[in-house]
């Protein structure tokens, strides 16, 4: 059985725990706004609140409904829009009026709940951070002007630099963007006693975001004994050396994360690259390693950090090279009974670090290639190289021979060019609907490039590399 507080109402259900949101809200409980669309996470018609208890603080985030089981969602607030509405329309639903935002209305539902999530988590009315926020949400009618016009026009009104995070839900309740029953769901959530999490050392499927699982298997999870694993309040901390990651933190987390933002600044827009919005909320850095896709954004981020997986059962644990744990094609080093529990990095491997990505959009889509390059050096010369692909080889790839002619190598344009040519003989990509193999090579070419000017933009320019193909 699930318990939750959908919109005002505590409810009990006993669905299978494998079944969708979307469906207890349109099937179950007849609320319609919730729109029943791709079943994949890709158009946001479907998006609702998630409000759970994380670090003694309610906390929400608009996620897909159809990629979010009710076994993930005991204890938890599920809002949808008609837990927003009122008697008349509340600021965000009057700026989407008056700026012509709306025309049929089918997107609208999904996309007011993608903005009240941005006002619930933003640090300050940035619009750009809105329109990202917004980003996984189709509209089919308005060509996205009116939209953009109104959460410019939000932005200016409502300013939340001055709002903290333990004040929002108050003040977003005082500007009426909430309903005022908001103000007292943390007392009604701590009131529900959620049940104990599946054991994860069984032989249960084992779930964080859950979506991919649910993306590609929906029908098989329902036959399938299912483990929830518990969320991350705040899992990225640092030691003596190590920067730790807690397997189950989400992308956005990680995306956010102050003390990540302080080792990899870039992050926040390097990850604006990973999916959507709603569905970074969901998506866990354990999950996306463990899936191990030739093209895994995190895997190929982190291989370039030289991480080690840290991976436990119930009597043991174990700590594998990230470098050694893909074996082969969606074959990985994790034997019965184990988890993946946290990624650790030598924080000076993020001295030096660059990261690309190329897809046939440039935003909320898989990547044709991605790359990251991390780069220790002193006076002018490479101590260490650690240089990673997606999209090349069955596996997220470690270049281990240009990582080894890279080392003492001076940093100039000729070694470059010497590099990009022995990674080239390094990968064997295939041609697919991403691209042809010879595109892939030359595209892996094109981000070495990139990295180098990035990181060394006094020393590396186009021009010279250009000159010497």
């Amino acid at each position: 059985m699930t318990r939750l507080v959908l919109n005002r109402q505590l409810i009990e259900d006993h669905a299978n725990p494998a079944t969708v949101v979307l469906d207890l809200i349109r099937q179950r409980q007849g609320l319609t706004g919730t729109k029943d669309v791709c079943r994949e996470g890709d158009c946001g018609a479907c998006q609702v609140l998630l409000g759970s208890m994380r670090g003694g603080r309610l906390r929400y985030q608009a996620v897909n409904a159809c990629l979010l089981p009710l076994g993930a969602i005991d204890a938890c607030h599920v809002v949808t829009v008609e837990g927003l509405n009122g008697e008349s329309l509340n600021p965000l639903q009057r700026a989407l009026v008056d700026c012509g935002a709306i025309q049929c209305g089918f997107c609208t539902p999904g996309l007011m709940m993608a903005l009240t999530g941005f006002f619930l988590n933003a640090e300050t009315s940035n619009e750009q951070a809105a329109i990202d926020a917004v980003a996984g949400n189709l509209c089919r009618c308005t060509g996205y002007a009116g939209i953009k016009r109104a959460i410019a026009r939000l932005c200016r009104q409502f300013a939340l630099s001055g709002s903290p995070p333990e004040r929002r839900i108050d003040n977003l309740v005082q500007w009426q963007i909430l309903p005022a029953y908001f103000s007292g769901m943390d007392s009604k959530l701590s009131a529900i006693a959620p049940r104990n999490k599946a054991d994860p050392s069984t032989d249960a499927v084992l779930v964080g975001g859950g979506t991919d699982l649910w993306a590609a298997r929906p029908h098989w999870l329902h036959t399938q004994p299912l483990a929830f694993l518990s969320d991350s309040a705040d899992g990225v901390r640092f030691d003596a050396d190590d920067c730790i990651v807690d397997a189950a933190v989400t992308i956005e987390q990680l995306r956010t994360s102050t003390l990540f933002r302080q080792l990899l600044p870039s992050v926040t827009q390097d990850f604006e690259l990973i999916c959507s919005a709603p569905v970074r909320a969901r998506a866990t850095v354990g999950g996306n390693l463990v899936n191990a896709s030739p093209i895994a954004d995190l895997a190929v981020f982190f291989l370039a950090l030289n991480a080690r997986l840290l991976l436990v059962s119930h009597d043991a644990s174990r700590t594998v090279s990230l470098k050694d744990f893909f074996r082969g094609y969606k074959q990985i080093d994790l034997q019965s009974g184990e988890r993946l529990q946290a990624i650790h990095f030598n924080r000076t491997a993020a001295m030096g670090f660059s990261y690309e990505k190329v897809s046939m959009r440039q935003h909320l889509d898989i990547a044709a290639v991605n790359s990251a390059l991390g780069i220790e050096h002193a006076d002018g010369r490479i101590v260490t190289a650690r240089l990673s692909a997606g999209g090349v080889a069955p596996v997220p790839f470690y270049f281990k021979k240009t990582c080894a002619y890279l080392q003492d190598k001076a940093i100039a344009p000729a070694t470059v060019l010497a590099a990009a040519d022995i990674a080239r003989h390094e990968i064997a990509p295939i041609s697919d609907l991403r691209g042809s193999a010879n595109y892939k090579r030359l595209l892996l070419r094109q981000l070495i490039f990139a990295h180098f000017m990035k990181l060394f933009p006094e020393a590396i320019r186009w021009e010279q590399l250009h000159a010497r193909q």
